[in-house]
């Protein structure tokens, strides 16, 4: 296995930047979820009681959880930075 490294740590603030094709293919494919998800969400025009729209509501989190473990995981270990 690899220690090649899909995502570096961010020069200031704390996060991470994807920096070969692996972490670019995530972040794309994170992008197109969320923009897929945003269409459906408008679509269903979502006139529903508050308790029937918990469940959508929680695809957004869990996509997100998602691809910080994954940069987590295949990515340097952030830190708050100020920039050098």
């Amino acid at each position: 296995m690899s220690a090649e490294v899909w995502f570096r740590a961010r020069r200031y603030g704390w996060g991470w930047t994807p920096v070969t094709w692996q972490g670019w293919a995530i972040t794309l494919a994170y992008a197109i979820a969320v923009a897929g998800w945003a269409v459906y969400e408008l679509r269903t025009g979502r006139q529903q009681p508050i308790s029937a729209i918990w469940p959508g509501l929680l695809d957004l989190p869990l996509l997100t959880a998602l691809l910080v473990a994954i940069c987590w995981i295949k990515g340097e270990r952030p830190r708050w930075r100020w920039g050098k």
